[in-house]
Formats: structure tokens, C-alpha cells, sequence
């Protein structure tokens, strides 16, 4: 890990040298934010991305690292912190995407399979990004998996419609709102990811526990 200063009271985590970057920012993360959700640790905002964690103090605060790096002493591999313990949102999908066949290619499988492996995978939201309320999800348990070998289309679509199910290079997500998108699209869902009227309007948020499940 190396320690990026980003301003008087803010650092940067990089992990990109990680043999497995995606489940090294996800123990840190998880880490870090059970140290500020018991007050052993006090920060402003945790901001996880694909190989990085910003961790961000209150503006004028300070940043304190050896709270961060008290938060971050002894997290092991095999300990996911406070995602262990968060409860899973479920969403319902009806799989019924243009690029379900294509993504059963891809993997050397069936259709059905490609929704089992989707259904029975528990995913973790990695980060949020591109728009408002869409999570970038990982498998929980980090590792190889069959999705890897998806990439995002040779093409991308002028106009991907609110709550689609997507996969592109080991991540899944939900387009929260009609966009342009170049992922490949294994169903929708009806559930909304993003009400600006709600508290908090995210359905999602980096740690969330996420579990697909078919809508009959």
C-alpha cells in the first residue's frame, strides 16, 4: 500500500500494486469505516474506488493517520469487517437481456447458468460512480470469477433504459437512470436506485451487500 497525500486533510490509500487490488480496497474500506462508525476513528468521508481509498478528514480537521493506520493494522484476507455483517439488498430481475445468449457464449455455458451464477453470487458495491446511484459491484469473496472473462461490448449503446442488469469485466451494476452504456445487459429490474426525494436517495452505498434475485 502506498500513502498518497491529497491536500492538509485527506490521503489517498493506492493498492494498485495488490496481487488482488479490488479485495485489498474492500478490507481497508471496511475497516476504516468500522473505525468511524465506532468513533475510534474521525473522519469526514471513505471514498473507495477500484484501487484506491481516499480517506478524507473534516475540512480544516486534520487528518489523523495514526487512527488510519490503527484501523488498518492486523485486516487479513480473510476479514471483510463491517461488510460482513451488512444486510443484503435484494433485487429482483427479470432476465430477460439482449446480451444474455452472448454472455453465455463468452463463459462457455448456458443462458440458465450465466443467471445462476448471477443469482447465486453475493455482491459487494465496490464504489459509486458514472451516474447517481449506480454501484460498481464485486463478487464479496474476490477470487477468479466466471465473469472476468466479460468484457464491455465492442460497441457501446446510445440509450441503456432505467434499471437494467449489467456485466462488463468482473463488475455488475444497475443503471440507475436511461444513459448511454457499453456493459452487456442480462435483465431489469423495477426497484429503483436513485430517488432524489428519499433519505438517503442512493439505494446503494460502497459496502453494500447486493444479492440478484429472479423475479418470477
Amino acid at each position: 500500500m502506498r500513502e498518497l497525500p491529497a491536500g492538509h486533510d485527506a490521503i489517498v490509500l493506492d493498492f494498485g500494486d495488490e496481487d488482488l487490488p479490488l479485495a485489498a480496497v474492500g478490507r481497508a474500506a471496511a475497516a476504516l469505516r468500522g473505525a468511524s462508525e465506532s468513533g475510534a476513528l474521525s473522519v469526514g468521508d471513505i471514498v473507495p474506488t477500484a484501487h484506491t481509498v481516499l480517506v478524507q478528514a473534516e475540512r480544516g480537521a486534520g487528518l489523523d493517520m495514526l487512527g488510519v493506520h490503527r484501523a488498518l493494522r492486523g485486516v487479513s484476507a480473510d476479514d471483510m469487517s463491517a461488510d460482513g455483517d451488512s444486510a443484503e439488498v435484494r433485487i429482483p430481475v427479470v432476465y430477460d437481456g439482449p446480451d444474455l445468449d452472448e454472455v453465455a457464449d463468452i463463459v462457455d455455458t448456458t443462458p440458465d447458468d450465466v443467471i445462476d451464477l448471477h443469482t447465486t453470487t453475493v455482491w459487494r458495491v465496490q464504489f459509486m460512480g458514472f451516474a447517481p446511484g449506480f454501484g460498481y459491484l464485486v463478487p464479496r469473496d474476490g477470487g477468479d470469477h466466471p465473469f472476468d472473462r466479460v468484457g464491455r461490448r465492442s460497441e457501446a449503446r446510445t440509450r441503456v433504459p432505467s434499471g437494467a442488469i449489467a456485466i462488463a469485466a468482473g463488475y455488475s451494476a444497475v443503471y440507475p437512470r436511461t444513459s448511454p452504456g457499453g456493459w452487456q445487459l442480462l435483465g431489469h429490474t423495477s426497484i429503483p436506485m436513485w430517488d432524489e426525494t428519499a433519505d438517503p436517495p442512493a439505494r446503494l452505498a460502497p459496502g453494500s451487500l447486493v444479492r440478484f434475485v429472479v423475479d418470477e
